[in-house]
Order: C-alpha cells, then sequence, then structure tokens
C-alpha cells in the first residue's frame, strides 16, 4: 500500500537499516504490527481482505497513512480530516464516527506497543449483493493497521542524495483520477518505477505529459533555485509532509510557491527533494544521471529536514498514544 506503502515501493528497501529504525516493542505476535480486521484487533502477519471487495478487485477504495514518532502520531487530525474529504469525495461511508475511528489507530498502534510506527486507515467499496454491479449497494468497508516504521530511503541514500529519473510516461491525468483522493490507481507510478530501476537510478518522478513534473511513487517533489523552493500544484497529492515543509518554509522565511514547475526546472535546479510520510524530506542528488546542483544534499533541504524531525522531537503537532501495559 502506498505510504505505508511508500516504504515498499519507491526507492530499494533492503530492510537492513530497518531493524535499526524500527521502533522497539515486545509485544509477542503483535510487535511486528497489528491490524483492524472485522472489528478486531489481530496480528498483522494474519491480517486478510475478502478477496470479493472492490477494493481488491477494481482499487476502488482510499486510503491515508500517518506515522508514528517517539510513541506519538504526527498531525492525526489532518490526516483524518483529508481521510473523510476523499471517503466522502468517493462516495464511501464505512459507518464509523470520527471519534472511533480515532480510537482504532490508537488501539493498533497501543496493541503493537511500537513508538516508531506507520498506521494505515482503508475504506475500500465493500462488494454489492450477488449479481449486482452497483456501486450503491455495496457495504463499504473499514480497515486499519499500523507496521514498523522504515525509511524510503535507507541512511546511505538520505546522507549522499537519491538518483532520480523523469519518466517519459505521463502521469494518469486528473480528469481522469483525482490525485488529490488518495488511491491505489499505480500503474504509471509502477510502470515508471521499473523504467528508472532497469536504468541505474533509484526512484523516478512522471511528468503530465506537457512538460511539467508530478509526482513521484508516494511523494511530492521540490526544487530550489536562488534560495526559493516551489513545488508542483497540479496533477498531485495535498501531501500532509509537503504541506509541513511549506508550512516551515514560512516559518523559516524562505520562499515557497506551489506552481507548475516544469521539467527544464527540475534539472536546472541548485537543489531538488522529495516529501513523504516514509521520510520527511529527503535530498535527489542526481537526476538522468547528471549531478543536481553540485551533487551533493543542498543546505535549504538540509535545513528543512532537521527542522522536520527536531519539531516532532518536541512535540509539534503531536498526539500522543496511550500504551498503558500492553
Amino acid at each position: 500500500p502506498r505510504d505505508a506503502g511508500a516504504c515498499v515501493t519507491a526507492v530499494d528497501d533492503t530492510g537492513t537499516e530497518g531493524a535499526k529504525e524500527k521502533g522497539a516493542s515486545s509485544n509477542g505476535a503483535y510487535a511486528g504490527g497489528t491490524a483492524h480486521i472485522d472489528g478486531r484487533l489481530v496480528p498483522l502477519a494474519e491480517a486478510r481482505i475478502p478477496i470479493l471487495d472492490w477494493g481488491f478487485l477494481r482499487s476502488d477504495a482510499t486510503y491515508d497513512v500517518v506515522h508514528v514518532w517517539k510513541g506519538a502520531f504526527f498531525r492525526l487530525e489532518d490526516h483524518l480530516d483529508r481521510f473523510e474529504r476523499n471517503m466522502a469525495a468517493l462516495r464511501l461511508d464505512p459507518g464509523l464516527t470520527r471519534p472511533r475511528i480515532r480510537d482504532i489507530l490508537m488501539e493498533c498502534v497501543a496493541r503493537s506497543g511500537l513508538r516508531d510506527a506507520y498506521v494505515e486507515m482503508i475504506c475500500t467499496r465493500g462488494q454489492p449483493p450477488v449479481g449486482s454491479r452497483d456501486p450503491r449497494k455495496c457495504q463499504n468497508r473499514f480497515y486499519a493497521f499500523t507496521a514498523p516504521f522504515v525509511f524510503v530511503a535507507d541512511e546511505n541514500q538520505r546522507a549522499r542524495g537519491l538518483h532520480m529519473r523523469v519518466s517519459e510516461r505521463p502521469r494518469i491525468p486528473p480528469e481522469s483520477v483525482n490525485p488529490t483522493v488518495k488511491n491505489y490507481h499505480w500503474m504509471d507510478l509502477t510502470a515508471g518505477l521499473f523504467e528508472a530501476l532497469d536504468k541505474g537510478a533509484e526512484s523516478v518522478v512522471l511528468t503530465d505529459g506537457r512538460g511539467h513534473v508530478t509526482e513521484g511513487p508516494g511523494f511530492n517533489v521540490f526544487i530550489v533555485t536562488d534560495g526559493r523552493v516551489a513545488t508542483p500544484d497540479v496533477g498531485v497529492l495535498d501531501g500532509i509532509t509537503r504541506r509541513t515543509v511549506i508550512e516551515l518554509c514560512g516559518l523559516e522565511g524562505i520562499p515557497c510557491q506551489a506552481r507548475a514547475v516544469a521539467v527544464t526546472e527540475l534539472k536546472a535546479a541548485d537543489e531538488v527533494f522529495i516529501t513523504s510520510t516514509a521520510g520527511g524530506a529527503m535530498p535527489v542528488t542526481r537526476i538522468d544521471g547528471a549531478p543536481v546542483g553540485e551533487g551533493t544534499p543542498g543546505p535549504i533541504t538540509q535545513r528543512l529536514s532537521s527542522l522536520y524531525w527536531s519539531k516532532q522531537e518536541s512535540g509539534w503537532l503531536a498526539t500522543k498514544v496511550e500504551y498503558g501495559d500492553g
């Protein structure tokens, strides 16, 4: 799944660093993660969904992923806001109140005992009565799970910067699938990622087919030119980490604008970085084989990345998890 998700679809995840960076837990079978399925908690490894659920058969679903860091959710209410908006946009209703969904997410984390984790909430179309293809007759379903936190880019990649390619494959146009509604329509992103990996890169960004940058598999893109930051504003998810970086730029007095970003601008930028729940702000130092700027992580990228994590360490926009006795 995307984002929890992002750790298994973008860049390279060998799992070696994950063992060091996962939150410690000693909660037995639940230590590897916990899932909420059919109203009960089960170890993540045992979680199953009905094969006839349209979420599986048709990618007819929406979801959101919030992370837990040092025992606290980051921007939980913002993620719940977006999840509610996206369910409404797709005419989905799992029959659960917001407080109940919040409680379920808390229960998943508390049961796992994980202090650093991803927590994903999903609403699927479910399945209609036998013989019907009317989506209005489906009983929508809610799922949730928590899994250990693993960075989308490993320690070495974050230190030296990622190697990215610009795919010739255009992103699904927003007129067809609204990218601001989180979804599992990833065939264009996955195909682009295969192309990038086959050419020796580690990640990929797609365009709109008209010379402008959109997004990559599970992340937004930013450029820095002459001390000014910009990020694409069309054909992309309104990422919570993207939003956070824009806010941090405001706090730091760094000019930042959401606007159309041409591929030529991306390749000529002084700095490039990506943002994701699975890692915050992470540098890109090579694009299509050529260095970005001096070929090393730039000062603004490093400043924003450091601030992103330090403010979380201080409890900024945090909702603490009540672990109890596990």
